[in-house]
């Protein structure tokens, strides 16, 4: 069976799709975050290298990855 006979166009059109929303997702919620902070988020990790932050971010991030999947795939 070849694999490209079942690959269907509405497959492709819809994770594209997808893709761009929890990309978008993803800024969206950035943008709130550093507004919500007191201090730039962006500032804090790359000059003032904090590393607690930057991996607090990264679980914020790998979190809410895991809650657009959920409901995408629902």
């Amino acid at each position: 069976m070849d694999y490209f006979s079942a690959i269907k166009l509405t497959e492709i059109i819809s994770t594209i799709f997808y893709t761009f929303l929890g990309a978008g997702l993803m800024f969206v919620i950035w943008k709130i975050m550093d507004r919500v902070t007191p201090f730039h988020l962006l500032e804090q990790v790359e000059k003032e290298q904090n590393l607690a932050l930057a991996v607090l971010i990264g679980m914020v991030y790998l979190s809410l990855a895991i809650i657009i999947a959920a409901v995408i795939l629902s």
